[in-house]
């Protein structure tokens, strides 16, 4: 089950996977499963979402015979990564503020 930190952030989660390279469905999965399980029919919805936002994009290559398809990041989606960076740095000073003084 998805704890609602996880639910939240998993579009950041196949966005900073992306970052390292191109992947598909599959992989992205086993990538992501050390921090956070995601099915397929989680997780396909999740890459669209990002495609309609421009915040990836995909192409076909074929594989043993099949067309598979892979999804690169964009500009776009490495920017709202880099925005969700800065803001946990943000929220990281806050919680060392009230930590220091309490």
């Amino acid at each position: 089950m998805l704890t609602k930190l996880e639910k939240d952030n998993l579009e950041i989660f196949v966005l900073a996977t992306l970052r390292n390279a191109p992947s598909y469905g599959y992989k992205i999965i086993a990538d992501l499963e050390p921090i956070v399980k995601i099915s397929e029919s989680t997780l396909y919805p999740i890459l669209r979402r990002l495609e309609d936002r421009g915040q990836l994009e995909t192409y076909s290559v074929e594989t043993n015979g099949r067309l598979r398809k892979y999804f690169r990041i964009t500009q776009v989606g490495i920017n709202r990564v880099n925005e969700f960076k800065e803001d946990l740095e943000n929220i990281r000073n806050i919680f060392s503020y009230i930590l220091r003084n309490s």
